[in-house]
């Protein structure tokens, strides 16, 4: 018989096809559990039957661990070092999940559903078809403990459920952070109960520039609109939480603050305040450096520590322009009086007071890698977009980093080099390839200073990505390649290697409406 190494992504650490009979899915089959790895096999049922329309009930775990045969069996075990690992046997007679916690047994379960036909994914019950695994033993583990995808919510608004459909996605790629960009120039997508205005003007602007902002075609006359409340907050976190991830939100400070500013123009310095952006790029609008406007940050940031429990919290940090901090007499002389020799220095003061905050309420301060001008704050993790430097800077000064460098994870960025076969985007050229290449560890950096690199994260900045069917597009399946480059070793399989798989990993897509780009000049190749 002829061993086929499955079609799995990411790539499990170690894989072993077995020269065994399959495992086979009847109506029959039941799933053994512990409680400390129940919500796993739940969810694993769940969607076993969705796929069949069978029973699948979840047992409890057998104190032998010898349960009926042809049952998937989930058992807790200390053994597994890693509290995202696992181990996974798969044989004739059933198949072995053994995991320390429940995102081990989860992510387990993940790599179960991928061994089924891609059909496994659909939600319409196909009892007629036969659901076999092949026969296998795997042992698995994440290489990087944050793994991440950032959507940005404050350009375009996508709805709740389609978020949730990318989540569901994500997760499935072993993905344990959903970074959430809320607020921007161009829109203030979370509910504050405090400040009302921020969602009653702030999350809406008039329109839209036409084409790319480049070409300078005017704007479109079509108003954009759109918030989150607090509620509907709540859920998608619980949501999200339910498959093991975390969701990073980013509140921006201190640039970045135009749609705040026209929502309250006393938190910024212009004597006549502009309206939310209807155009992308770097804008000028910066928050004052007034007690008062501390105290709205301070308040903002209370309600939104208590919608998201992440131990991190996202403040921006990138792109602010200080030409109006350099123009404003009282914040001029407010960066005197702190002795302060010039307004880097004034940024990194105003977010090591934001830092300090966050810290008093057991969160950790996370920033563009612009927040190390001026001076780091002491705790503060670095994303580094621009380049891999700010991660080197940052690792040699003791803090952590993600890295998010562009060109390589800019989701943003077209998938070829002929953007003309492309729909619009804002330039750049990120293919499938290049993602899948990419090496988060820095060669800069000693083994000791590489622990400081905890992850690594792929960006979705919506200004050419109006519908959550574009964001997808953009997203698929380079997602699937950084999903790789986050969870398998550096000496993961080749890109070619990867590429067969994704042929196979594209019908599970196909199966849930999950729009993709088509790597056909790949294929074709």
């Amino acid at each position: 018989m002829m061993l086929v190494t499955p079609a799995l992504i990411p790539q499990p650490q170690q894989c072993t096809v077995l020269d065994r009979p399959p495992f086979t899915l009847t109506a029959d089959t039941a799933l053994h559990a512990p409680p400390a790895l129940a919500h796993a096999a739940e969810q694993l049922a769940a969607r076993l039957r969705f796929a069949t329309g069978w029973k699948f009930p979840v047992l409890a775990a057998a104190a032998d661990h010898t349960p009926s045969p042809a049952a998937i069996v989930f058992v807790a075990s200390a053994h597994i070092a890693h509290p995202e690992g696992y181990s996974l046997r798969v044989t004739s007679e059933g198949a072995l999940i053994t995991a320390a916690a429940d995102a081990g047994a989860f992510y387990a379960a993940q790599t179960l559903l991928q061994l089924f036909p891609p059909a496994v994914f659909d939600s319409a019950p196909r009892p007629d078809l036969a659901w076999t695994a092949p026969a296998i033993e795997i042992s698995d583990a994440p290489r990087f403990r944050w793994r991440g995808v950032m959507v940005d919510s404050a350009r375009f608004f996508q709805p709740i459920a389609a978020l949730k459909k990318f989540v569901d996605v994500l997760s499935q790629h072993k993905f344990n952070v959903f970074h959430w960009h809320l607020v921007d120039d161009q829109g203030w997508r979370i509910e504050i109960k405090k400040y009302p205005q921020l969602t009653a003007v702030g999350s809406q602007r008039r329109e839209t520039v036409r084409g790319h902002s480049a070409l300078n075609l005017g704007g479109d006359n079509a108003p954009v609109a759109g918030f989150y409340t607090q509620e509907e907050i709540r859920d998608f976190v619980a949501y999200a939480a339910a498959r093991h991830i975390h969701v990073l939100p980013e509140i921006e400070m201190p640039g970045h603050a135009q749609a705040a500013v026209a929502s309250y123009p006393e938190l910024g310095l212009l004597a006549q305040p502009r309206d939310v952006s209807c155009t992308w790029g770097i804008h000028e609008t910066l928050f004052n450096t007034k007690p008062a406007t501390f105290a709205f940050l301070q308040d903002v940031l209370t309600e939104v520590i208590a919608l998201f429990p992440f131990e991190y919290l996202h403040i921006g940090g990138d792109e602010a322009v200080k030409k109006q901090w350099q123009d404003d007499p009282a914040t001029q002389a407010h960066l005197k009086s702190l002795g302060l020799p010039d307004e880097e220095h004034l940024q990194s003061w105003f977010i090591q007071q934001i830092e300090t905050f966050l810290a008093a309420r057991g969160r950790k301060l996370v920033g563009w890698d612009e927040i190390l001008e001026g001076g780091l704050a002491k705790t503060a993790t670095v994303m580094s977009w621009r380049g891999t430097e700010g991660a080197i800077a940052a690792a040699r000064h003791g803090n952590d980093a993600i890295m998010c460098p562009n060109p390589f994870v800019y989701f943003d960025h077209y998938q070829t080099d002929t953007p003309g076969t492309e729909p619009l985007g804002i330039g750049g050229n990120s293919p499938l390839a290049k993602v899948h290449g990419y090496e988060p560890i820095p060669a800069e950096l000693s083994a000791a200073q590489a622990r400081s690199i905890i992850g690594v994260q792929g960006q979705l900045w919506t200004e050419y990505i109006p519908t959550s069917a574009r964001l997808e597009f953009m997203a698929f399946p380079r997602a699937c390649a950084l999903a790789e480059v986050a969870w398998s070793e550096k000496s993961r399989p080749d890109f070619a290697h990867f590429l067969a798989r994704l042929c196979t990993h594209l019908r599970r897509l196909d199966v849930q409406d999950v729009r993709y780009r088509a790597p056909l000049e790949y294929v074709r190749a």
